[in-house]
């Protein structure tokens, strides 16, 4: 993916995307260790379905509400400053976590987490953006989203390992230890190639936020990312293990087995996106456009059915929700081929927003959806109950169809007005068939 003419990526580039991306591995497990204590947590807490929920779209709610905020800081502070700020926030938030007996001071916990994740990913992205060629960036931010997911993997087997046999508070209590030496290791390693003159900036807020957020491309990022990968964030934080064990009659180890499915489709489908986006950079809604629909096709095959579904097909379908994590971060392509190089971290936050607030619409509305087809004081929820929740997944799908669609014809004609035109793919077609 290298040109001849671009220079290679130096040690130091290596080492400083290293360290970001353990930051950023380290939060995912912070972000999604409650997905395997979804058991302990109603036993602990006294919860129903939809206070369950609460917990996750509270962390999520505060990491998509600080994500322009993170992003300004970025561009301001730079990436070092707030990768380590948020490490130890997360960090925090664990200890809180682990030590909680009550529903409020958990919640407290979970936006604690929320915060701390917020700069992460986007900082993490900055720094790829910083420290390698132009072309090498879309695959080495799916290579870093592929690392960095792969956190899932450490709740999904160590954590949940660590939960079942020490208890919550060790658990919770472990992850903030791991969270406070990443910080460490962060503050070390992390750096800027050299302070740019645009860091410590101090335009208007809202002024530096509409420029960043104006260009159709950005906001074609933002819909893309909206899209993408709401569909498996249900699955991995909150609703996948309760929906495989009590609806589809799974074991423990057959849910773990189906989580650890999805998160490593994602890491192996990660740098074939990369290679097709910077391959393709003017059919990158294609790729967005196919994983929405595969993901439709996928959860139609499930809830079609009033039974439940053979592992294999529990195992296809975790496959193809898989996919839609790492086309998420065509948006995040956009974001960097859209906008300024000193507001990449604002466009980046705001297009991160996307995926977080239909995450966070899915989460809450699948929780409210089974607490009102189900018999009250129901924690154990049926089939059928799940199958009329899951299906309220239509309305963000089709919200962010025609959100891309839309978007998508802003940005061809302002592409257009500058001498770029894209050809429509049946014309390409055509001559590659007859070329």
């Amino acid at each position: 993916m290298r040109s001849a003419t671009e220079p290679r990526p130096t040690r130091a580039a290596w080492v400083v995307w290293s360290a970001a991306v353990l930051v950023y591995f380290v939060a995912v497990t912070h972000r999604t260790a409650l997905g395997v204590a979804g058991v302990e947590a109603v036993a602990r807490f006294d919860l129903a379905a939809t206070g369950l929920a609460l917990f996750s779209v509270v962390q999520l709610t505060a990491y998509a509400a600080m994500q322009i905020p993170a992003g300004q800081l970025i561009d301001r502070l730079g990436p070092r400053a707030m990768l380590t700020g948020g490490a130890v926030l997360m960090a925090t938030g664990q200890l809180v976590l682990a030590t909680a007996h009550s529903v409020p001071v958990a919640l407290v916990a979970r936006v604690l987490i929320g915060a701390g994740d917020a700069p992460v990913f986007i900082g993490a992205c900055r720094l790829v953006a910083e420290w390698f060629p132009p072309r090498s960036v879309p695959v080495m931010v799916q290579v870093t989203g592929l690392i960095g997911q792969s956190g899932q993997l450490a709740s999904a087997i160590p954590v949940a390992w660590l939960l079942h046999h020490h208890g919550w508070t060790a658990t919770f209590a472990t992850l903030a230890g791991v969270g406070l030496a990443t910080a460490v290791v962060g503050g070390v390693l992390l750096r800027s190639p050299a302070r740019s003159a645009d860091l410590g900036r101090r335009e208007p807020f809202w002024h530096d936020v509409r420029l960043a957020t104006t260009p159709s491309g950005v906001r074609l990022g933002f819909w893309s990312h909206f899209l993408t990968p709401f569909s498996a964030n249900v699955v991995t934080m909150l609703w996948g293990v309760p929906f495989f064990v009590t609806a589809q009659r799974r074991s423990t180890a057959e849910a773990s087995l189906l989580l650890t499915a999805l998160t490593l489709t994602a890491m192996t489908t990660g740098p074939i996106i990369g290679r097709l986006t910077a391959r393709h950079p003017l059919r990158r809604s294609w790729i967005v456009l196919g994983s929405a629909t595969a993901s439709l096709l996928a959860w139609v095959s499930v809830l079609a059915f009033d039974t439940p579904r053979p592992l294999w097909q529990l195992v296809l379908v975790v496959i193809v929700l898989g996919v839609g994590g790492p086309v998420s971060l065509v948006g995040m392509d956009y974001a960097r081929t859209f906008s300024d190089a000193h507001r990449i971290g604002t466009a980046s936050g705001f297009v991160n927003v996307g995926g977080f607030a239909s995450t966070i619409l899915s989460v809450l509305a699948i929780g409210v959806v089974l607490q009102v087809v189900s018999p009250p004081g129901t924690t154990t929820y049926s089939l059928d109950a799940f199958r009329v929740a899951f299906s309220v997944l239509l309305v963000p799908w089709v919200v962010g169809v025609l959100g891309v669609w839309r978007n998508r014809v802003r940005t061809r004609a302002d592409l257009a007005a500058t001498g770029v035109l894209v050809p429509p793919i049946r014309d390409v077609i055509r001559r590659r068939r007859h070329g």
